[in-house]
């Protein structure tokens, strides 16, 4: 294995270093689960787009780049360098646009996806449902074809980006009679339609994160169904690959958060406070992992360059990055000790960050794109091969 950029790929960090030097705020945006903070990042999201950094490994006429995953992967090692805002489009530009891409149409293509690169159009995930969360083959929302339009009743909960997005991509079952999961179908939803209502749920910080939707003899147009009738199991396995094995949790983000634990283990070193000689070997091992993770993605993109695919693996990045994520975090309120219960903007706080909020974030990982204890199953059955109980 080569490990070495060529000198293309290097000219193509200098040009995305240079450009997001020049363009990243420089103060911090607004949470974009704020509707004032969901505007701000929408207006650096359409900078992105100007800037042609959109989603850069996307054919150009749909907002993207053109550029390959490697350069993807260098391009995300480089906006996290610089500190650049979250993605508020991130269910769209990185799970749903890839799903588009392999299984929508050319209009579909060509209707959706300039406006997910700019953030024009946000997309929401609306995969659980009050008795099917990580078992979605349990969905009770149902589509029922009329005409050239789906009447869709139902309820949709814990929507991403919900509360404050335009549209919703999510299953539906359109075979009454069908159980478990067949008979579902991948539909994409307008959250203005008439007969669908969103309510906010916020955290535990007051914000609205999420939404429960509502559908109530809503219609949709048929034209907005993805993949087959019926087969919508397998389009929502492939969006889940996505989340869950390459896309959504780019290595870039752990490697941050892995050298923001070292500067803080220093910090702390520094000020002769006791560490605990436990809490030094943990902070190497969370910053070798995260560079472990690094090296097994870029591994996984040269295999999809070549013509792989994604597969059941997934399930072992799944269940490595999240965890991975709750340590480094457990990590560095350790260090903080009880300054890491103060927010960011409290009195003398100085030097905390954000290292709460992204723990209770990251207690979340294991839940979201699917349990790990559902990964694991995963992992015993298509790889391990082990018999079902």
């Amino acid at each position: 294995m080569d490990l070495n950029f060529t000198t293309e790929h290097d000219a193509f960090r200098d040009e995305a270093r240079k450009w997001l030097e020049s363009n990243v705020p420089s103060e911090p945006l607004k949470s974009f689960d704020s509707k004032e903070g969901f505007e701000e990042h929408r207006e650096w999201e359409l900078k992105l787009k100007a800037g042609g950094w959109a989603m850069v490994p996307w054919p150009v006429e749909y907002g993207g780049r053109g550029a390959d995953l490697l350069e993807w992967l260098i391009f995300e090692e480089e906006y996290y360098r610089a500190g650049a805002p979250g993605r508020v489009n991130q269910n769209g530009i990185f799970l749903l646009g890839p799903t588009i891409m392999e299984f929508g149409t050319d209009e579909q293509r060509a209707r959706f996806l300039p406006k997910m690169a700019s953030s024009e159009e946000v997309w929401a995930q609306g995969w659980s449902e009050p008795n099917a969360g990580s078992d979605m083959a349990n969905i009770q929302a149902t589509a029922i074809l009329d005409g050239d339009e789906y009447v869709i009743n139902g309820q949709k909960t814990w929507a991403s980006r919900g509360a404050y997005a335009h549209w919703l991509f999510g299953m539906f079952r359109t075979d009454p009679d069908s159980k478990r999961h067949n008979g579902l179908t991948f539909i994409l939803c307008p959250l203005d339609a008439p007969g669908v209502t969103v309510r906010p749920i916020e955290k535990l910080s007051g914000k609205a994160a999420f939404a429960e939707v509502f559908f109530d003899n809503a219609r949709v147009k048929a034209e907005n169904r993805l993949g087959p009738v019926n087969e919508g199991w397998s389009v929502a396995m492939a969006t889940a690959g996505f989340e869950r094995g390459l896309m959504l949790r780019s290595p870039a983000r752990f490697q941050n958060t892995a050298q923001k634990l070292v500067r803080l283990f220093r910090e702390t070193e520094a000020s002769g406070e006791f560490i605990d000689p436990s809490v030094r070997d943990a902070v190497a091992r969370c910053w070798m992992d995260a560079e472990a993770y690094t090296l097994n993605t870029y591994q996984t993109v040269s295999r999809l360059l070549t013509g792989g695919k994604i597969g059941a693996e997934a399930s072992l990045n799944k269940i490595f990055w999240s965890e991975l994520d709750i340590k480094m975090h457990e990590l560095a309120l350790e260090l903080l000790g009880a300054r890491g219960e103060l927010l960011p903007g409290a009195p003398g706080a100085k030097g905390v960050s954000d290292w709460l909020d992204g723990y209770i974030f990251a207690l979340a990982g294991p839940i979201y794109a699917g349990t790990n204890e559902v990964q694991r199953n995963i992992i015993a059955e298509r790889i391990l091969g082990l018999p079902r109980k």
